[in-house]
């Protein structure tokens, strides 16, 4: 019997795990938009390498329970942010190494996502395996990009000179007491 072709886009989960299917291979990261659009505008996402991705589906059968489905998803991207620091690129890049298991309801599954430290979801008629795959990448961005040490010292102001800025602004308030002090007409 031949083998069956599973597609990452159209992925039935059950079937892939009963079969202990397989899947990888590398997108354009151009191709994932909300990753892309994450992108430092000075290093846009077609320029990044491609992103690289395993699905590995199997049933574990735990001692007096039932059959559970499992998805093993591992992938690799490098992206280019813009620095906190500096406001220039940064490269990072993130390492996707995850199981999922998937249950039959969605109220089973956050009754079990509370209490357990793996990642359970409801298990979809077909699962598109390029948006699950963005979703997890998308939640391995750092909250604030820098670089370990910025390529360009950053442009320090000195305390002297915010000092002789603020003598040079004009106090808005100023006009307001004068205002008050001459009767108001204006």
């Amino acid at each position: 019997m031949k083998p069956r072709a599973f597609v990452p886009e159209k992925l039935d989960v059950a079937v892939f795990a009963r079969e202990d299917g397989s899947l990888e291979g590398e997108w354009p990261a151009v191709t994932l938009q909300r990753l892309a659009d994450s992108a430092a505008p000075e290093a846009p996402a077609s320029g990044w390498p491609a992103l690289r991705w395993s699905l590995r589906g199997e049933i574990r059968q735990p001692k007096g329970g039932k059959a559970q489905t499992w998805l093993h998803l591992r992938c690799h991207a490098e992206v280019a942010l813009t620095c906190q620091r500096c406001l220039k690129p940064v490269t990072e890049a993130l390492d996707i190494d995850r199981w999922i298991r998937f249950v039959e309801s969605e109220a089973e599954a956050e009754a079990l996502d509370a209490d357990s430290e793996d990642d359970v979801l409801a298990l979809p008629r077909h699962l598109d395996a390029r948006e699950l795959i963005e979703d997890e990448l998308l939640l391995a961005l750092p909250l604030v990009p820098r670089h370990e040490t910025c390529p360009e010292p950053l442009a320090h102001v000195d305390d002297d000179e915010e000092a002789d800025a603020e003598l040079e602004r004009p106090n808005p308030f100023a006009a307001l007491a004068a205002l008050k002090k001459s009767g108001g007409s204006a």
